[in-house]
């Protein structure tokens, strides 16, 4: 006769955890050095205006690192989201067209965002 032991439910997700957490970790540092890099620009002497905003956003290692902090921000956002709607959103289907709707979202905010930087 063959013992039973432990529990018989089906683990799904649980390989999420660390990489999430650690992408979330990441994606804030990099966010918080570019605001402090930001804030340090605009800080500088001169006058506060567009002719200084363009000027911190012309040289081509500001439009990549804003591009890096414009992914990351895309990413810290998925993460949370998608934690909060499979923690909260029980039904399947509703689960599913949510996630779509904010990976749409994500990605034309993110698009837009680029675009609006690299016109400066």
């Amino acid at each position: 006769m063959a013992q039973d032991y432990g529990s018989k439910r089906l683990v799904v997700g649980a390989h999420y955890g660390l990489r999430d957490w650690l992408s979330q970790r990441v994606t804030a540092t990099l966010m918080a050095l570019f605001t402090i890099a930001l804030i340090v620009q605009l800080v500088m002497p001169g006058e506060l205006g567009y002719d200084k905003w363009a000027g911190i956003f012309s040289h081509q290692w500001m439009k990549v690192l804003t591009f890096v902090v414009i992914v990351s921000l895309a990413v810290h956002a998925w993460v949370g989201m998608r934690d909060i709607l499979m923690d909260y959103v029980k039904s399947v289907g509703a689960r599913l067209a949510l996630q779509v709707f904010v990976i749409v979202w994500l990605v034309g905010c993110a698009g837009w965002a680029v675009q609006v930087i690299w016109r400066l």
